[in-house]
């Protein structure tokens, strides 16, 4: 074959060395166990080239799920919980899986629905960039909860934060002067001014 696919015919190996050398090409063999053999005339530094240039496109659109773990006790204070559930949003805003496992020593055991609570508590409190995939399971002296990330994870706070000056930038403008009120702040300040002088 040629390099635009064309047939050339049946050849002996030298003639089609001698024939891609001529046009400055490589001769690649296709199909091996033919008879006879196909080869093919073609860049093979550029066939390889593209080749690769394939595969990284192909890897660039795969999206890649990792699932992270945190784990829990059932008697966690206040502020332990929140530092644990602030690292489960940053993982769900990461667009990653969220495995929550609650550990159950000894008498804890006993009391799985205190488990299950907690961890229906966490699920409440993330709902907004985590849904539950799996359910709180029990699993040996474990309870696993997967969470996924939705839509909204991984929205910086800051578009947030963005779209609601915008509002009220908005809502200051439709005032028809296109200034905003004035603070009762401002109006107590020349009363005191007043007692002053007096």
């Amino acid at each position: 074959m040629d390099e635009d696919g064309s047939q050339i015919g049946i050849k002996t190996s030298a003639e089609a060395l001698e024939y891609a050398y001529s046009k400055g090409l490589d001769l690649v063999e296709i199909a091996a166990q033919a008879d006879p053999p196909v080869t093919k005339v073609m860049d093979y530094g550029k066939y390889r080239y593209e080749q690769e240039q394939k595969a990284k496109q192909a890897r660039k659109h795969q999206s890649q799920i990792h699932v992270k773990e945190i784990k829990l006790r059932p008697k966690i204070q206040v502020h332990d919980y929140n530092t644990k559930k602030g690292h489960v949003e940053r993982f769900l805003n990461q667009r990653a899986k969220v495995k929550v496992t609650i550990m159950f020593r000894g008498r804890e055991q006993s009391h799985p629905e205190r488990g299950r609570d907690l961890l229906m508590r966490l699920a409440e409190d993330v709902k907004e960039i985590g849904q539950i995939e799996s359910p709180p399971l029990q699993d040996g002296r474990n309870m696993v909860m997967l969470l996924g990330p939705t839509k909204n994870a991984g929205v910086a706070k800051d578009d947030a934060k963005a779209e609601d000056t915008q509002r009220n930038e908005e809502a200051v403008q439709g005032d028809g002067d296109g200034q905003a009120p004035p603070s009762e702040g401002a109006e107590g300040a020349p009363a005191r001014e007043e007692i002053a002088e007096a």
